[in-house]
């Protein structure tokens, strides 16, 4: 199997990505504020449930994964099948290269 992060990935795609699927609930710069969902930046390396300052679901705190490019491509292709009993509604994203495309966003705004 080839990974999905060995493919050519386009941040700048992500961007875009993230504005229509993500935005309304989520926020990506440093100090951002929680919306429905958290805040997103400092998530590359930290485990699931563990920001700061939002109230996370039990399953997210009990699923005990790091986020990571292999972490997020499989979540966000089903968000509910991965953490059953997230509140995240998003119903997830199909196509490889779109999550790749978003994952190369979030690493670019969201690593610490």
């Amino acid at each position: 199997l080839i990974h999905f992060y060995k493919r050519k990935m386009s941040a700048d795609n992500g961007k875009k990505i993230f504005t229509k699927a993500c935005a309304q609930c989520h926020t990506v710069e440093a100090g951002g504020k929680h919306k429905q969902g958290p805040n997103l930046n400092g998530v590359w390396g930290r485990q699931t449930g563990g920001g700061v300052g939002f109230n996370y679901t039990q399953a997210n705190k009990d699923k005990g994964i790091t986020w990571g490019k292999d972490t997020l491509d499989v979540y966000l292709t089903n968000p509910k099948k991965y953490i059953p009993g997230t509140k995240m509604v998003f119903a997830g994203l199909k196509k490889k290269k779109d999550r790749a495309d978003l994952i190369a966003y979030l690493e670019s705004t969201t690593k610490n």
